[in-house]
């Protein structure tokens, strides 16, 4: 399993979107000005096609990398787990019982993980001590800012 690579279905789709533009817009266009910059003569000394040539290779990289994940990803539903344990793709209200701050999180794969959005990686600290845990239980969590304590609230 530490071979897949998970996603829920909005985060695949949002993957491959990227994959496309990369292939059908942006190496195209990277192209373009690479033959470009190439027309202006002296390569040695053109930022121009340095620069372009450099974009040209994180593209590559890029692609590389997403065809990579979208041949090992397991597409998740959250509509299609149990909602009894905290699992991949399940939403979460926990108190922190330090504080009386509510957080909502979901939990999502780490290319899905936007924490301003409330969305963590299956493989941070906080969702790696909620997996399998139900409401009431009372979790601690050792984090980069010291320990936080949380009582799971609700699983949706």
């Amino acid at each position: 399993m530490s071979n897949k690579v998970f996603f829920t279905p909005e985060g695949y789709n949002k993957l491959i979107d990227e994959l496309e533009k990369l292939q059908k817009i942006e190496r195209p266009k990277i192209i373009k000005e690479i033959e470009e910059a190439r027309a202006k003569g002296d390569l040695s000394e053109n930022a121009e096609y340095h620069a372009a040539k450099e974009k040209q290779v994180f593209i590559e990289k890029r692609i590389t990398e997403i065809s990579n994940k979208i041949n090992k990803a397991c597409i998740i539903d959250p509509n299609s787990v149990p909602k009894d344990k905290i699992s991949f793709g399940c939403k979460v209200k926990l108190l922190n019982t330090d504080t009386d701050e509510e957080v909502e999180y979901m939990i999502v794969g780490e290319d899905e993980a936007n924490p301003n959005e409330g969305k963590i990686s299956v493989n941070s600290p906080i969702a790696l001590a909620l997996l399998g845990k139900e409401v009431g239980d009372i979790v601690t969590v050792k984090v980069p800012a010291g320990v936080k304590n949380f009582e799971i609230e609700d699983i949706s």
